[in-house]
C-alpha cells in the first residue's frame, strides 16, 4: 500500500510540507509507504478546455501533470496539501487539479476511481475551511472516498517551526494518517474477500439550457 503526498505550496521545504511530513512519518509507523511529489514553483496553466487529452490520453500542456498522471497509477491513495492563499487553494494547485482530474476522466485512464483521498491546508491564520471544502470537491467528482481528521485537516504557522508548534493541527495529521491506513487495509481486504466493484452506468449529461 502507497500513498502520495502532494505539496501544493510554492515552498518545497514549507509549511505544507511539514505537515505533509507528519503524515508520512506516521504513516510508516502504520506499515503504509508514501512518497512526497513538489508541484514546484513555475507557472502551470490552468486548463484549455480542448478536450485534447481524450486523444492523447495526457494533458496537450506537458509539464508537471502528466508527469503527476504517469505516477498516480502506481498509488492506492492520495493526501494533496496546500497554503491558504486569499482564502482559497493556491492557483498552482488549483490549475493543477483542474487539469489532472480533467485529463484523467477524459483519456478513461482511471487512475483515481475509488482510490481514497484527502486534503490538508496550511496558514498562518485564517482561510482553511475555505480551502478544504474548494479541493474535496475534486474528490467527490472522481469517486474518491474522502478520509478525514478527527477535525478539519488543518495546521496554523507562517514558517514550519511554528507550524510544529500547533500541538493540535499535528496531532491531526496524525489522526488522519492512521484514518488513511486504515481505509486502505479495509479495502485491500475487501478485494481479498472478492467485493466487487459497484456497478456502473453510462454517463448522462444533462444541461441546464437546452
Amino acid at each position: 500500500m502507497k500513498v502520495l503526498l502532494v505539496n501544493g505550496g510554492p515552498h518545497k521545504n514549507g509549511c505544507t510540507f511539514t505537515a505533509l511530513t507528519q503524515i508520512a512519518d506516521t504513516l510508516k509507523e502504520e506499515g503504509v509507504e508514501s512518497e512526497i511529489c513538489w508541484i514546484g514553483n513555475k507557472p502551470i496553466s490552468g486548463c484549455l478546455g480542448c478536450r485534447g487529452c481524450a486523444k492523447k490520453k495526457a494533458c496537450v500542456i506537458d509539464d508537471k501533470v502528466n508527469e503527476f498522471l504517469d505516477l498516480a497509477a502506481d498509488f492506492d491513495g492520495f493526501i494533496f496539501g496546500s497554503p491558504v492563499h486569499w482564502a482559497g487553494a493556491t492557483g498552482a494547485i488549483t490549475s493543477f487539479l483542474d487539469r489532472v482530474f480533467y485529463a484523467d476522466f477524459c483519456s478513461g485512464r482511471s487512475n483515481f476511481y475509488l482510490k481514497p483521498a484527502a486534503a490538508i491546508m496550511s496558514a498562518r491564520r485564517a482561510g482553511t475551511t475555505a480551502t478544504w471544502d474548494q479541493m474535496n470537491k475534486y474528490f467527490g467528482l472522481m469517486q474518491m472516498p474522502i478520509v478525514t481528521s478527527r477535525y478539519w485537516n488543518m495546521v496554523h504557522g507562517a514558517a514550519p517551526d511554528q507550524v510544529k508548534e500547533d500541538l493540535e493541527g499535528m496531532q491531526c495529521m496524525r489522526f488522519l494518517a492512521r484514518n488513511m491506513a486504515w481505509f486502505l487495509r479495509c479495502k485491500e481486504a475487501g478485494e481479498k474477500a472478492g467485493v466487487p466493484l459497484p456497478r456502473q452506468e453510462q454517463i448522462t449529461f444533462t444541461n441546464f439550457i437546452r
